[in-house]
């Protein structure tokens, strides 16, 4: 199950405060401010700054 178009809409980083977008085929939602990406375990995304890997460019 892929995350709800209108929780999607709402979803910001908690950090930047910038929204994020789906990558890795569902598995994460990434950030292009901070270029970080929170994973999403079990259909929920983990929006926890300590939880997020910052990927390069």
């Amino acid at each position: 199950m892929a995350i709800k178009p209108e929780l999607l809409e709402i979803l910001v980083c908690p950090l930047c405060k910038t929204p994020v977008k789906t990558v890795h085929e569902g598995a994460g939602l990434k950030c292009e401010t901070c270029r970080r990406v929170y994973p999403i375990k079990d259909d929920i995304p983990v929006m926890l700054i300590d939880e997020a890997k910052i990927e390069e460019p």
